[in-house]
């Protein structure tokens, strides 16, 4: 659950307890773009609350905003936004040499599977892009920790609900290599968080696991799936499983400081 506090043309949504944080976004009823003194204001409720100082928007919609935030002290990623041409999803059997599971809230694994998933997600991320790279199984291994019961229990919560759902995909003799989650409302869902160890990429792991959670979505009935790209070279393996490009999604960060 969350609540909403309003700073000129932004919106903060804040949890209502522990969970993870959302993004600062645009008023979709503004009369003024966001200012840059808005955006100061918001980072600071943001520090106050102990979340990432972070914003999230769609450049089409909001074209000024991206230089507002750049001098409001913020660096942007310019991610392509993608969405799902159903008449283009690739067949099951182009990725079948991947093996892929669909974590199962009921299954005495899953909360094992959650760190697993959460440590290739870390491992992943820590060497961002396409490009193959060294850490792998050990690495994985020695960042696994075991979920604390409360975010076990909200992450269980949201699975049984069909809100949430993940999945892992294992190769055989290295175990888990990718992780991948799919976040649902109604009948609109979005993949997120989908990593690979960098000593499996060029393998086509990232786009088996992403077509199986695409799969997973159309047959709960969601009749749109999206995703945001972290690079061009990330896009192209989306545009292998079916998805579309449909404009630019902006993500804010502080900039670094420079040493």
């Amino acid at each position: 659950m969350s609540h909403t506090e309003e700073f000129g043309g932004l919106v903060l949504f804040v949890r209502d307890g522990a969970g993870w944080p959302f993004y600062a976004r645009p008023r979709p009823d503004a009369t003024e773009p966001p200012s840059a003194a808005d955006i100061t204001a918001v980072r600071q409720r943001q520090r106050d609350l102990g979340v990432p100082e972070a914003f999230e928007w769609m450049h089409e919609r909001h074209p000024d905003l991206l230089a507002v935030a750049r001098s409001a002290g913020l660096a942007v990623l310019e991610a392509p936004l993608m969405v799902l041409d159903v008449a283009e999803l690739a067949p099951p059997e182009r990725f079948a040499d991947v093996p892929v599971r669909v974590l199962d809230p009921d299954d005495p694994r899953y909360p094992a599977d959650l760190a697993v998933r959460r440590a290739l997600a870390t491992v992943g991320f820590g060497t961002p892009g396409t490009e193959p790279g060294a850490a792998g199984p050990a690495e994985r291994d020695a960042t696994t920790i075991e979920l604390a019961p409360d975010v076990l229990a909200e992450e269980r919560a949201r699975a049984v609900g069909g809100r949430q759902v993940s999945a892992l995909a294992e190769l055989p003799g290295i175990g888990a290599v990718a992780c991948g989650t799919a976040m649902r409302v109604d009948d609109v869902a979005e993949i997120t968080g989908v990593a690979t160890l960098p000593s499996v990429r060029r393998r086509g792991v990232g786009a088996a696991l992403t077509a199986a959670l695409t799969r997973r979505m159309l047959d709960l009935g969601t009749d749109l799936v999206f995703l945001s790209a972290g690079s061009e070279d990330i896009a192209r393996v989306y545009l292998r499983v079916g998805f579309r490009r449909l404009g630019t999604a902006c993500i804010g960060e502080p900039a670094a400081v420079p040493a």
